[in-house]
């Protein structure tokens, strides 16, 4: 993202206040929230580790994953609808980047988050409706043909930019090379296993 001196001088405030309201919902833990409050355990000692709906489903209580998705989804859209409803589309960038960056960094867990997936999808719907839905589609795509979840997301993550620059969202392009970048580099590991073949597939038992 771009952001000419004098634009930052006479907006600054208010994009470093989206960035910290984005941040702060980003940083809602809803998966360890949702497992806690249903007395289901602590999260972050069951499977992987990680916070999100794909953890959460290794436990084998889908409506606790369905809730833990669309809480984590949702933290980004809000973020970013409430910032351009009373500030503008600059400033709901900044929240939308504040939102991810609070799921893969929330204070409250020491700062160690999710893979991001989740949100990235809800920044995404409020930002740009249309390319979220092709983000699906990729991603349906994707896991129906290989049935990998890592690699369906991967994919549609990397070509997001490229749909967004096409349907002429210039600063959310910018917005999602950062995102897809970090996301990227969030699931190292799974790069990792997708290339040794070791890989866990959609509906693979642990």
């Amino acid at each position: 993202m771009l952001v000419d001196p004098i634009s930052w001088t006479l907006s600054g405030p208010f994009f470093l206040a989206g960035l910290v309201f984005g941040y702060l919902l980003g940083s809602i833990p809803f998966g360890p929230v949702i497992m806690w409050a249903t007395g289901s355990g602590d999260l972050r000692k069951i499977g992987s580790g990680n916070i999100g709906a794909t953890n959460v489903l290794r436990t084998g209580k889908k409506g606790l994953a369905a809730a833990t998705l669309i809480g984590d989804a949702l933290k980004g859209t809000v973020a970013v609808l409430v910032a351009n409803h009373f500030f503008g589309p600059n400033v709901a960038v900044m929240a939308g980047l504040g939102a991810f960056l609070g799921h893969l960094f929330p204070i409250w867990l020491k700062f160690r988050g999710g893979k991001g997936v989740a949100t990235y999808l809800g920044v995404l719907l409020g930002l740009a409706p249309l390319v979220f839905l092709a983000f699906a589609a990729i991603w349906l795509a994707i896991a129906f043909a290989t049935r990998y979840s890592s690699l369906a997301a991967l994919v549609a993550a990397v070509l997001t930019p490229a749909i967004l620059w096409a349907f002429g969202f210039v600063q959310e392009r910018d917005l999602f090379i950062i995102l897809t970048v970090l996301m990227v580099w969030k699931h190292t590991d799974n790069i990792k296993r997708l290339i040794a073949g070791t890989e866990s597939r959609i509906g693979q038992k642990s």
